[in-house]
């Protein structure tokens, strides 16, 4: 029992769940907007295109995938909605906190360049803080 609830706890596990919250949220309150869902499958992975920053080295890619992986500027998408009442701004933000969830559920997290031992010009990415 005691192991059960350890392995609950775990920060990976943590992290999933909040996701999987994060996920359901935005799925209940893109419903509420209603907005079309063809919209919200099309621009799902939009904010995956963060990922292309890798094809200019680890260092810029990773800042690119976390600045489209992190609540920040979703959540200053929110503000700008609701100070400008626009619906379009709302719709995208709650889409892409959907991401956001989606990833965490599935164990993604936020990279970080750590050099190699051999060739410290030469990062590799981690997924960090969730490990698979």
């Amino acid at each position: 029992m005691l192991r059960a609830i350890e392995r609950l706890l775990r920060p990976a596990t943590l992290l999933r769940s909040e996701g999987a919250v994060m996920l359901a949220a935005s799925i209940l309150c893109y419903q509420r907007l209603g907005a079309s869902w063809l919209l919200f499958a099309l621009l799902l992975l939009f904010p995956d295109l963060g990922a292309l920053g890798y094809l200019a080295g680890g260092r810029l890619g990773a800042a690119c995938y976390n600045a489209t992986h992190t609540l920040t500027l979703p959540a200053a998408l929110v503000v700008f909605g609701i100070v400008t009442v626009g619906a379009l701004p709302l719709t995208v933000a709650t889409i892409w906190f959907a991401h956001i969830g989606m990833d965490r559920v599935l164990g993604y997290g936020l990279k970080e360049v750590v050099p190699t031992r051999r060739d410290s010009a030469r990062p590799i990415t981690l997924g960090l803080p969730i490990t698979r």
